[in-house]
């Protein structure tokens, strides 16, 4: 096989996706290089999440906290707050723990090379590769599920995920560019992201087809191949969301060890099997003929939710009353705010 490298950066040079944490090639070939701050938070961001859906994100981390020395003195609710909604809660813990250590350790400076890299808190391999090419030209080699989807139709192999990953490495390694490491690491990426895509890929404006063995076998449609994975349990719990007559609603901060670590959320029970009352606090509870239902990574969650109005010297057993003009469903965990969402209108004066 020719080397596809040169190709898809003359593609990138025309059609590489602008994005906040982004220097366009030509603004690269020129010597200027991206905030590596701006680019880690991107990559841990983007981590099982949506370019679109993190692009908001970013801005808003940015501008609250525009350097990794602020954001290693945040406080952990502020981050945990601003993370709401994005999903996979241990990624904002590891963001303030690796922030600090960066602080800490080197001086408020990222290190450049690979190795530095991945000691720090919250950065495994791809992570580290993707930091060190982007922000710093390293010819380090990425590997996530969009290159890992362009090598096993380049080469047209068949060996199923997870256990085809150090082939498909090895394969990527052949491609990395060592004049313009970064930018070819993006290249790759978005050549999965938006041609190489998983269905229905658009092989007739490829820059590569000509190379891929895998469309020349008319097999690109069905790569990469993936072991089937165990179907998700399901779990139960229950809600409760309280509000006292002064309109302050009642809330706890979960543990910093487990689901949803360190976010603010409704008291509710634990979640396995059938779940028994665990109420905060005690009230008239009202059970709703509705469930708030969210899918985890894991497993499916079915939650109970039960609403009750405090009077104003409720004492909670647990929790802690938030002012009705400091509370924001947005701060909320997802599953959370679905809860909410299921419980106002049963609740007076929302």
């Amino acid at each position: 096989m020719r080397d596809i490298t040169e190709t898809l950066l003359d593609w990138y040079d025309i059609h590489a996706r602008e994005m906040p944490w982004r220097v366009m090639p030509a603004m690269r070939k020129a010597g200027h290089l991206p905030d590596p701050y701006a680019v880690w938070l991107s990559e841990v961001m983007l981590q099982q999440t949506t370019v679109a859906a993190v692009r908001a994100y970013h801005t808003r981390f940015m501008a609250l906290w525009p350097t990794v020395s602020a954001l290693a003195a945040a406080k952990d609710a502020d981050v945990m707050a601003a993370w709401a909604g994005l999903g996979y809660y241990a990624r904002a813990r590891n963001l303030l723990k690796c922030a600090r250590a960066v602080v800490a350790d080197h001086g408020g400076a990222f290190p450049q090379t690979y190795d530095a890299l991945i000691g720090l808190p919250g950065i495994g391999p791809y992570t580290a590769a993707a930091i060190s090419a982007i922000a710093f030209d390293k010819a380090s080699t990425v590997l996530d599920g969009n290159v890992e989807r362009v090598m096993s139709r380049l080469y047209n192999d068949h060996t199923p995920l997870p256990a085809a990953k150090p082939l498909l490495m090895e394969f990527a390694k052949r491609h990395t560019s060592q004049v313009r490491p970064g930018d070819y690491a993006q290249a790759v990426m978005d050549l999965g992201a938006t041609i190489c895509t998983p269905k229905n890929p658009a092989c007739g404006i490829c820059p590569v087809r000509s190379a891929c063995k895998a469309h020349e076998a008319g097999k690109q449609g069905n790569l990469p191949k993936k072991t089937p994975k165990k179907p998700k349990p399901t779990r139960h719990g229950i809600a409760y969301i309280a509000r006292r007559d002064d309109g302050a609603w009642l809330l706890e901060t979960r543990p910093d060890k487990g689901l949803l670590g360190g976010m603010l959320g409704w008291p509710t029970t634990d979640w396995g099997g059938a779940p028994t009352d665990q109420e905060p606090v005690s009230a008239d509870w009202q059970e709703l003929d509705i469930q708030a239902r969210h899918t985890f990574t894991h497993f499916h969650l079915i939650l109970r939710v039960q609403t009750a109005w405090l009077p104003p010297d409720a004492l909670p057993d647990r929790g802690q009353f938030i002012p009705a003009d400091t509370f924001s469903p947005d701060a909320l965990p997802t599953v959370m705010q679905k809860a909410y969402t299921l419980a106002v209108a049963t609740l007076r004066n929302v």
